[in-house]
């Protein structure tokens, strides 16, 4: 029975996830070398997870191993110069080999359906094409890179077509000149051009090891693009494949994409962890903070509801209805955590300019060792010294030693202003304290 509690409870809090990723585009960068691992299937299930779940799933796939491979097998030896492949035209013929191989392996996978399997049932179509424009990448450094080239366009009307008719989108690291050359590219940078032209939601890429700290080599759960460009700053602390992956995400969020992933694959599930959880397992990369205190909206209401009626229910606060929310919004500070509401509180100024109450002061009980209070009141104190405010009160059944400890003071209930006095419920008995605005 408490396994099938856990299971129940997690699936109720992956459901504002569910919600939140339906009809959104995600393109998922995953290596040639993931192709090659028996784990592979695993991320198929969860790219058909995905997919019944209501995502547009735009998939791209490297192919460097499988190019080395055919390369060694000739008795000849990989070129690259700055990790980047010299594609002569005997190696070219290499790179369209490894392309039509690892597609159809991909494209045979997702058609599975097999009875009692992950994939029964889902009956995925998969659409592939020449998407990709390219122009050659030239002479750099004296070096002629030959037929290895860089995206010049990305046909997203074609793109988005595909996905409106419900397909899963493969885009192999090769492009098509309109004279009809055909160049190999980086998939990474495929994967970053592809997520820009579409304004994808999320860039996802799997990658081969988690991005850690260079410090205490632990893993960096989110970043601003700014806070990642001064970790490629320190690009020779990283490994090579992190360095390129976290350089794919700092575009993409500087140019129009939401969100960009760092996950490692080796993980099982870590797709899912990180799509589906409030905290996630990977590295988060966006272009602004991905926890920030602001004024609330409408669209606000029903997560303010849902976080306060716990603290309702047990007491803590008083009952509002949603009316009363809409009517007050206005007076509401939220801390929205990607999209969730995991704190709040309501600022409510009196008639004389001068007095303030602060009310609903409530933080989701997985986010209250983060001092996520006390960034709440701040906010609110600093607001108050802005307005003019002389003096804030607050009223409180079971937190009053929180506010005693910020500085709050006890008041008698006849020395509140108006209308704070006529509205006060003495059946609630609640304690009132103040603290003067400094």
């Amino acid at each position: 029975m408490q396994q099938a509690t856990a299971f129940v409870n997690w699936f109720r809090n992956s459901s504002p996830y569910i919600h939140a990723h339906r009809n959104r585009t995600f393109v998922i960068f995953f290596s040639g070398a993931a192709v090659t691992e028996p784990e592979f299937d695993n991320l198929i299930h969860d790219f058909a997870l995905l997919k019944s779940l209501g995502v547009r799933l735009v998939l791209v796939h490297g192919i460097r191993p499988q190019i080395d491979e055919r390369v060694l097998q000739q008795g000849d030896t990989p070129k690259f110069h700055h990790h980047l492949r010299i594609t002569d035209a005997l190696t070219l013929q290499y790179v369209k080999q490894a392309a039509g191989l690892v597609r159809v392996e991909i494209e045979a996978l997702l058609s599975m359906g097999v009875s009692g399997s992950p994939m029964a049932g889902a009956k995925i179509r998969v659409a592939s094409g020449n998407f990709v424009t390219a122009k050659p990448l030239g002479v750099l450094d004296g070096i002629d890179y030959c037929y290895t080239g860089k995206v010049r366009r990305v046909d997203a009307q074609a793109i988005h077509q595909q996905l409106d008719q419900h397909n899963v989108v493969l885009i192999s690291p090769i492009g098509y000149s309109p004279s009809g050359e055909i160049f190999n590219l980086s998939a990474e940078e495929v994967a970053t051009e592809v997520a820009i032209a579409l304004q994808a939601e999320k860039l996802i890429l799997l990658t081969d090891q988690a991005c850690l700290s260079p410090e205490d080599n632990t893993p960096i759960p989110q970043l601003t693009a700014d806070q990642a460009q001064a970790l490629l700053a320190r690009a020779h602390e990283l490994p090579e494949a992190v360095a390129r992956s976290l350089n794919a995400a700092i575009q993409s969020c500087r140019q129009g994409v939401e969100r960009a992933h760092l996950i490692n694959r080796h993980l099982d599930g870590a797709l899912l962890l990180e799509l589906f959880t409030r905290d996630g397992i990977g590295t988060l990369i966006s272009s602004t903070e991905f926890e920030a205190i602001r004024p609330a909206t409408l669209d606000d209401i029903g997560g303010i509801m849902e976080l306060i009626k716990p603290l309702e229910q047990q007491g803590i606060l008083v009952k509002r209805s949603r009316e009363k929310l809409e009517m007050e919004i206005n007076d509401y500070v939220v801390i929205e955590r990607d999209g969730l509401i995991i704190g709040c509180t309501a600022f409510h100024v009196m008639a004389d300019d001068r007095n303030a109450e602060i009310a609903c002061l409530a933080v989701h009980s997985d986010y209250q060792k983060g001092a996520r209070g006390n960034r709440l009141l701040a906010y609110l104190t600093q607001n108050a010294k802005k307005r003019g405010i002389k003096r804030l009160y607050v009223r409180s059944t079971q937190t009053v030693h929180w506010f005693v400890e910020r500085g709050f003071t006890p008041c008698d209930i006849q020395d509140l202003p108006e209308p704070m006095k006529s509205a006060y419920n003495y059946a609630r008995n609640s304690k009132v304290l103040c603290k003067p605005v400094d």
